[in-house]
């Protein structure tokens, strides 16, 4: 059997210097090809080296161009990455549990009053009133007052706070499902504090109905 030619490293370094060379005489050759391509004594020199010059331009805008639109699309992501970050970092519940908080605390604040309003309006007589309508420890002197007191049954007579609580439940109730529809993109304790506001100047709102009871005297 024949005896297998193994690969001089002596034999492969010269190969690859042989065609090194090669490579640099046909660049060398293109080069002065080029060269001697935009050499030209004529009159028409100029206008050689112009569309060169503008070849050259464009081409150099083209790039520019690919890059500012690769700057923008990266900085849209970017950007885009960055708000979903920041949408993700937030806390809907904590700021929720502060707009509930903050709601309660004004829910508590207008009890507080109403009950004060209340109390002050009723003073005590030693001698019944004929033109006064009483029940449960509230008083009208007028029919209109008397009816709205009729219209409170129950435990709720006697307790203002539980009016209120009442009434705003049922006012909330009743707008949560019209106000969800129509603002499908706000949160349930948003929606709760555009109820909470509108009620305070809904005539639903007993200490409205109270104030206006007052202001008709």
């Amino acid at each position: 059997m024949p005896k297998k030619l193994g690969t001089c490293p002596k034999s492969l370094e010269a190969r690859e210097r042989r065609a090194e060379k090669k490579r640099e005489e046909r660049e060398i050759t293109l080069k002065k090809a080029e060269d001697e391509y935009w050499r030209d004594d004529d009159k028409h020199l100029n206008k050689k080296q112009q569309r060169k010059e503008e070849k050259d331009s464009k081409r150099l805008e083209l790039i520019e161009r690919k890059k500012e639109k690769e700057r923008l699309y990266n900085d849209e992501i970017a950007g885009f990455k960055s708000s979903k970050s920041t949408v993700t970092k937030e806390q809907p519940s904590k700021l929720t549990q502060a707009q509930i908080a903050e709601a309660q605390k004004k829910l508590e604040a207008q009890l507080s009053a109403l009950n004060q309003t209340t109390q002050k309006s009723e003073p005590a007589e030693l001698t019944p009133n004929p033109n006064r309508t009483e029940k449960d420890g509230l008083e009208a002197r007028t029919v209109e007052e008397a009816i709205t007191i009729l219209s409170f049954n129950g435990d709720g007579d006697r307790h203002p706070e539980k009016r209120l609580k009442a009434a705003y439940q049922a006012f909330e109730e009743r707008l949560m499902p019209q106000l969800k529809a129509e603002n499908p993109n706000m949160r349930h304790s948003q929606l709760k504090q555009l109820i909470f506001k509108m009620f305070q100047t809904s005539p639903e709102n007993p200490k409205n109905q109270h104030n206006s009871c007052y202001n008709s005297k």
